[in-house]
């Protein structure tokens, strides 16, 4: 019995000390070598407040040279965009090289958050571009006529209820909305001169929502090399002066389950919605 105990005790402290091994062989070769993280940006994006957090702690890690964007988005709302934008700015500002890899699609506000590294790295069969700004109202007046129903608004001011789907919109309240889809579209546009490090007018013949592939879009300046996403970390290793093949850490974003996220956005579905989105 006593001789079971002493073998489980040995057991016990030499799992023990190859954990300890294993750890600090981990550790040292964080320390001792480049390392270059990995932010996965999936899917429609409504909300910046997971990719953000992420980027943070890019920032805040002194081991943590560089990082690659890896974006398969068709877009999403404005807001989480730029701010996204904002924080890479930061990190860049901090030293922290930043590289944009695009996996299928990385189109319109996808590639508004690409256009913003210091190097766009696309597959030639990359759906990317559609470089625009939209704005949806949804409208059933015609169909609450048919059920009876009917909705009355008190407001204290003309356009305070724009975009109700319960009324035809006037043209004066899409000619107001038509003005606010122009300054976004121009906020975009100006990200992609200041990122791609073209003329304006350039870009605003090609910024009307159309798509390219990676392969069209290096042809016209707005990728830098076509190549995987393994190509896009050597990449920003080789920018970050690390020498060999840098350590990869990968941070992910967990999307919520689509069922969660209709009931969750339900009333944003029946409002207004800025939106750089890739419409097939």
């Amino acid at each position: 019995m006593r001789k079971n105990i002493y073998i489980i005790i040995g057991v016990v402290i030499f799992i023990i000390l190859l954990l300890a091994i294993f750890s600090v062989s981990i550790t040292s070769r964080f320390l001792t070598r480049g390392n270059i993280a990995l932010i996965e940006i999936e899917g429609e994006i409504l909300e910046s407040k997971k990719i953000i957090k992420n980027l943070e702690k890019v920032k805040e890690s002194p081991f943590v040279k560089g990082v690659v964007i890896r974006l398969n988005t068709p877009g999403g709302t404005v807001t989480p965009f730029q701010e996204i934008v904002r924080e890479i700015d930061i990190l860049q500002d901090k030293g922290k090289i930043v590289v944009a890899s695009l996996g299928n699609i990385a189109a319109s506000g996808g590639y508004y958050i690409a256009c913003t590294a210091d190097r766009i790295v696309a597959n030639p069969g990359t759906i990317t571009g559609s470089i625009s700004v939209k704005m949806t109202f949804p409208y059933i007046e015609e169909l609450a006529k048919k059920i009876g129903f009917d909705i009355m608004v008190i407001k204290s001011r003309e356009y305070k209820d724009i975009g109700s789907p319960f009324k035809r919109m006037s043209e004066k309240e899409k000619a107001l909305l038509q003005e606010v889809v122009d300054d976004v579209y121009i906020q975009f546009v100006d990200e992609v001169v200041k990122g791609r490090g073209i003329d304006k007018d350039s870009i605003l013949k090609i910024a009307d929502g159309r798509i390219f592939s990676g392969k069209m879009a290096k042809e016209l300046g707005l990728v830098d090399t076509l190549g995987t996403l393994n190509d896009a970390i050597a990449i920003a290793g080789e920018l970050a002066g690390i020498k060999g093949k840098p350590n990869v850490i990968t941070y992910k974003e967990r999307k919520t389950p689509a069922l969660f996220r209709l009931f969750s956005s339900i009333d944003d579905k029946m409002g207004v919605s800025l939106q750089y989105i890739y419409n097939p």
